[in-house]
């Protein structure tokens, strides 16, 4: 059975003429190669060119009655439906006179009756054929010049000949400036020899190539594109033209850069996710087993981030995250990964590393970059970073081991005041789960009345004489014996009973104010320390106020000692909390000054009467220049706003008489008393009454 084939349909041809006879003829040497419509008059000829089945090609008799052939072609070329039908005249009227009147309105060819028939069919097809050709260039040139995609042409020595105006818009050269030269000066220098290798001998053994590659434009911009390279060769097989057509990929790679960046990345800080970091450190581990190298993993927590983040907003809380993440990266060098998990949590992977000193080197200079005041919004903030470090082999062969061992030692070091860093060890699980147990024992510590407060007395610097003193809370546990508030003040912090020891810690001292005050000892002050949590307490005032009154214990008897920390993790909320409680006659002193970071700004507008100046700086007096330098401007600055100063850890003569030339007002410590317990404070106090 034979299927039918799809042949093209034979072109439609429309022959006019008033004589049958010649239609017959004109028709008979026609019908091989073409469809045949007749028509008799003018006006049946104009119809049947305006039907949906237009002729391809009109054979039109010029003498005929009615409507000439001259005025059906007049109407033809005036209607765009009609306009560009190829016409043929056919005519008995030899003269030249009305030859030229058709071929001005556009007649396409003349023919003089009797037509020969060979030379109507080959005039007929080669008409035919030259109309297609010129529509087919018509086409051709309408991509060319419209096309959304630059097109080049070049000769078989690839020298340009053509080029379009998207070509002109995407490389801002014009045909002029590129015409007779190698498209190579479009070249990035990003494609390598042997790329460009491939890609010719792909043209020359298969007439096209596909493929992308970076270009340069004219004002030196560099940009990818995709691009397609085809030969024309002529009937020699020689090699006529290469067309070449591109497409600018920018866009569309900045998408798809755009989309694995965000898979790989954090959207808030721009820093590697989870994601990005799991799949590096595998790299890394492996290439350091390979290599039988070593590898820093620091896990990074921001101390009391949920207080900034609770209290001042999540606007405010991401604003100090990107700006942390930049101190990290900052801190670090191109060759180590710094990523976020989520939250405040940060993770921070060294490659190379000359093992614990390189990495404890880097560790103090993140907890450098980061304690330094930021500056959110126009809000002065303070966070520290707590740090916890493991490293491959020692602390695990795979990342789930190295990841949780860097967490327990950021733990610890939470656990050991915040704001250090501490390095994973086997000992550091036995010091978590001590951790635990002291946190349980401390909930009942309370309950067992387990806590006593020790005073450590004050003394005026140049005359000696007791003013009065600081109250520190001691813990003696049962089993573990005197616990160091080193250990349980940060450990309550955390877990909120900070706020109902501060409250037993004020009782207490109120309680013993009244019973020395029975005794005599009267014109004493007595500090106590406020916690951080404790001083933003709402309540805090009314407490203070309730306990002042149930021991009845004046207010000039009691003085509270804030951290420079605590007044300036909210400058403008400790204000307000300032000046409450000094409105009820509370002295107010800033403990540990010189430790953090206090704006001149917000320093005077603190209602407080003294500054203390941190152990830390009073301990190499005068022997060490920088402390002895932040000795002398702290106790300048308070001279200058009207201030008392307070010298902690003084323990020798000399650093008495330093501290006295300087201006410092009072002094306290072990060269005047260690901390003493009520009776033995009384008996002390009592001596120098």
């Amino acid at each position: 059975m034979n299927t039918p084939q799809n042949t093209p349909e034979k072109p439609l041809i429309l022959l006019v003429d008033d004589m049958p006879a010649n239609l017959h003829v004109l028709a008979a040497a026609l019908k091989a190669e073409h469809r045949i419509k007749t028509a008799t008059s003018g006006l049946a000829a104009l119809d049947l060119a305006d039907r949906e089945d237009r002729p391809e090609l009109i054979l039109l008799d010029v003498m005929m009655p009615g409507m000439n052939g001259i005025e059906v072609l007049r109407h033809l070329r005036e209607k765009p439906a009609t306009r560009d039908i190829p016409v043929i005249f056919v005519s008995a009227d030899t003269s030249e006179q009305s030859q030229l009147e058709g071929l001005e309105l556009g007649a396409d060819d003349y023919l003089t009756k009797p037509v020969v028939t060979t030379v109507l069919v080959a005039r007929v097809r080669n008409l035919l054929q030259r109309k297609r050709a010129e529509a087919q260039l018509r086409l051709a040139a309408h991509v060319f010049e419209h096309s959304g995609e630059a097109i080049l042409i070049t000769d078989g020595k690839n020298r340009i000949t053509e080029a379009n105006p998207a070509f002109t818009r995407m490389t801002g050269y014009t045909l002029d400036e590129v015409r007779g030269q190698d498209p190579r000066i479009l070249s990035s220098g990003r494609t390598s020899r042997e790329e460009y290798a491939e890609m010719w001998q792909a043209i020359h053994q298969n007439g096209f190539w596909q493929g992308e590659m970076w270009d340069r434009c004219k004002n030196g911009a560099v940009y990818p594109k995709l691009m397609t390279i085809s030969v024309v060769r002529n009937p020699q097989g020689d090699i006529d033209f290469f067309i070449s057509s591109f497409a600018d990929l920018s866009e569309q790679k900045a998408n798809e850069e755009k989309i694995r960046h965000l898979a790989h990345h954090d959207a808030l800080t721009g820093l590697p996710n989870r994601m990005h970091l799991q799949i590096s450190l595998e790299q890394s581990l492996a290439t350091a087993r390979r290599d039988h190298a070593e590898v820093a993993l620091m896990f990074i927590d921001l101390d009391r981030f949920k207080i900034i983040n609770d209290t001042l907003g999540h606007n405010i809380g991401d604003g100090l995250l990107v700006e942390v993440a930049r101190r990290l990266r900052d801190s670090v060098r191109d060759s180590d990964l710094v990523a976020r998990l989520g939250g405040d949590e940060f993770v921070v992977a060294l490659n190379d590393c000359d093992t614990a000193n390189a990495a404890a080197h880097i560790a103090e200079k993140i907890l450098a970059n980061l304690a330094q005041p930021y500056q959110i919004e126009g809000n002065p903030l303070h966070t520290t970073p707590s740090i916890g470090i493991s490293i491959y082999p020692h602390d695990g062969g795979d990342l789930d081991t190295l990841m949780k061992n860097a967490d327990t030692a950021m733990y610890h070091a939470k656990a050991v005041g915040r704001n250090n860093f501490q390095f994973f060890s086997e000992g550091m699980n036995k010091s978590t789960n001590d951790r635990l147990m002291l946190e349980n024992s401390l909930h009942q510590a309370l309950q067992r009345d387990e806590f006593t407060v020790h005073y450590q007395p004050q003394a005026d610097m140049r005359s000696g004489r007791l003013v009065g003193a600081e109250a520190l809370i001691r813990w003696q546990h049962p089993e573990r014996g005197m616990v160091s508030p080193l250990q349980f003040i940060p450990l309550a912090e955390e877990n909120g009973m900070i706020l109902a020891i501060g409250t037993w810690v004020l009782r207490e001292v109120c309680r013993q104010i009244k019973a020395w005050r029975e005794q005599g000892l009267n014109g004493l002050r007595f500090a106590v320390n406020l916690s951080p949590r404790q001083f933003r307490h709402e309540k805090l005032v009314d407490d203070i106020l309730a306990i002042l009154a149930e021991f009845e214990v004046p207010a000039a008897a009691l003085e509270l000692e804030i951290t420079e920390s605590s007044v300036m993790d909210n400058p403008d909320a400790a204000v307000l909390q300032l000046k409450k409680l000094n409105q009820h006659g509370l002295s107010i002193a800033i403990d540990d000054f010189g430790t953090g970071y206090s704006s001149l700004n917000y320093l005077k507008r603190f209602p407080v009467s003294k500054l203390k100046i941190d152990r830390s700086f009073v301990m190499d007096i005068p022997g060490d220049a920088n402390d002895t330098a932040i000795a002398i401007a702290v106790i300048q600055l308070a001279k200058s706003l009207g201030l008392n100063v307070v010298a902690e850890g003084v323990e020798t003569a000399e650093q008495q008489q330093f501290l006295e030339e300087q201006g410092c007002d009072f002094l306290q410590g072990y060269r005047y008393s260690k901390p003493l317990d009520a009776a033995a404070f009384a008996e002390f106090a009592l001596a120098r009454a």
